[in-house]
């Protein structure tokens, strides 16, 4: 009977065990939160005339590099069908939420600069909050320390070129109430029912318990009765 008693008291703290983990993979934003240094994928396409190219990967030393500023050359193929008098536009996706940065136009853009990709990508915590960038000329320091890109950019001939992208990343503290005030009242939401999924089978148990001592008791009067009789 006590071994009887211990199982069943022990249920409720088994369905409160599981509920709970239920709740915990109902958030799986946790798991997939970016750290610093982490890859953050990104893809590409390219536009000549009316000819667009599909999305393909950016190999992992071009991508951005979660929460680290740094620099890197994009080597863009040449156009199918290019005539060096048509402009040449690429665009990107970025990361997992693939927020798009529009067309940017590198290639004949009406400039004597060589272009730069000025990539500013927003985060907070372990979150990309958002992707903005622009075409801009190639500062001159750089220009200076590499001559080469300036002499192979302007080279008919020469291809892929190379594109420098600069990535800047910017912390940023949202403070959402609205969305908090959701999460919070949903969580507050989700515990008590599962505390009252483990307070009803509790009391289910206790009851169990209560009627079955009640006969056991009721039965032992009946014999007692019967003797003295």
């Amino acid at each position: 009977m006590a071994g009887m008693v211990t199982e069943a008291g022990s249920r409720p703290w088994k369905s409160l065990i599981q509920a709970l983990l239920v709740v915990s993979l109902s958030f799986p934003h946790l798991s997939s939160a970016y750290r610093p240094g982490d890859i953050v994928a990104m893809s590409k396409m390219g536009q000549y005339h009316s000819s667009r190219t599909t999305w393909h990967d950016v190999i992992g030393k071009h991508c951005p590099i979660f929460a680290v500023n740094r620099e890197v050359l994009i080597p863009i193929a040449k156009p199918v069908g290019y005539t060096g008098t048509d402009p040449y536009k690429i665009k990107f996706q970025v990361g997992s939420e693939k927020f798009l940065i529009h067309w940017l136009l590198v290639i004949n853009r009406k400039s004597s600069e060589v272009p730069m990709i000025d990539v500013n990508l927003r985060y907070s915590g372990g979150d990309l909050l958002g992707v903005t960038a622009q075409v801009v000329d190639m500062p001159l320091s750089y220009l200076n320390t590499h001559p080469e890109i300036r002499k192979q950019f302007w080279d008919p001939q020469h291809w892929p070129k190379h594109v420098l992208v600069r990535y800047t990343w910017k912390e940023q503290s949202e403070i959402d109430v609205s969305s908090g005030f959701y999460v919070l009242f949903g969580s507050a939401l989700t515990f008590s029912f599962v505390l009252s999924i483990y307070v009803l089978q509790s009391s289910r148990e206790k009851l169990a318990r209560f009627v079955r001592e009640t006969v056991v008791e009721s039965s032992s009067n009946v014999g007692e009765f019967g003797k003295v009789e």
